[in-house]
């Protein structure tokens, strides 16, 4: 029997999306790159949303094989709103893999995790061998930090040991991320909280030093990954 997913098949992306337009054309971009029998990992955000609706019409036009494997829940359920096929890591390798970003630096480094799904979308990024990070030209920046704190998904029993430790490595701001849609603290796919958290400078070793910390699961810094940067005008 065939469940009647109403809710999924009436879903629709929770805000406006910021330069729809711009997105739309390197959505377009993104899906003329897949070909037949590709494991294509699908991050968040905005345009990976659009994304997927491109690639739908590539199924549906040209019988085009295909396999996702997404980063967050809503982007599974898209794919089972759009008839798309899914995998897993446990199954299969992405062939390339695309996602979007809060921030790109000169260098290609990242944040990201404004959405909350860093520790998968890294998971896929290192999985994969080719990777295109989607972005409009408000995302590009100087330096890291500049305009969005770095997301840190910490087990939830480690909070304060953690938000100690960031201080040791000199954090200037943490705060627990908040949801808005629930009373309390965010809570990520995998039960963790965030910490949104400043530094006046972000040293290359940031990634790794923050890792390191007990009790971090993973952080939104992305440095020295080799991914393809590709702007939506």
């Amino acid at each position: 029997m065939k469940w009647d997913n109403q809710l999924i098949n009436h879903l629709q992306w929770s805000n406006a999306i910021i330069n729809r337009e711009g997105k739309e054309i390197v959505a377009q971009e993104i899906a003329a790159v897949a070909e037949e029998g590709d494991v294509i990992g699908a991050g968040s955000g905005s345009t990976v949303y659009l994304t997927l609706f491109a690639l739908a019409e590539r199924i549906r036009k040209e019988s085009l094989h295909i396999e996702v494997i997404p980063a967050s829940a809503e982007i599974s359920m898209t794919c089972i709103q759009l008839s798309i096929p899914q995998t897993t890591l446990w199954n299969k390798r992405p062939d390339w893999a695309f996602d979007g970003a809060d921030e790109v630096d000169p260098e290609r480094s990242l944040i990201k995790g404004r959405g909350g799904a860093m520790f998968k979308e890294k998971l896929l990024i290192k999985s994969s061998g080719k990777n295109f990070i989607i972005v409009d030209d408000t995302k590009l920046v100087d330096h890291l930090g500049s305009r969005f704190p770095i997301p840190v998904e910490v087990f939830p029993s480690a909070l304060t040991l953690v938000e100690s430790e960031m201080q040791r490595l000199g954090a200037s701001e943490i705060a627990l991320r908040l949801a808005s849609g629930k009373d309390g603290p965010v809570l990520t796919e995998n039960g963790n909280f965030i910490l949104d958290t400043r530094f006046s400078y972000i040293d290359p070793s940031l990634e790794e030093n923050l890792k390191a910390i007990t009790g971090v699961i993973e952080s939104g810094l992305f440095i020295g990954y080799d991914v393809e940067i590709v702007v939506a005008k």
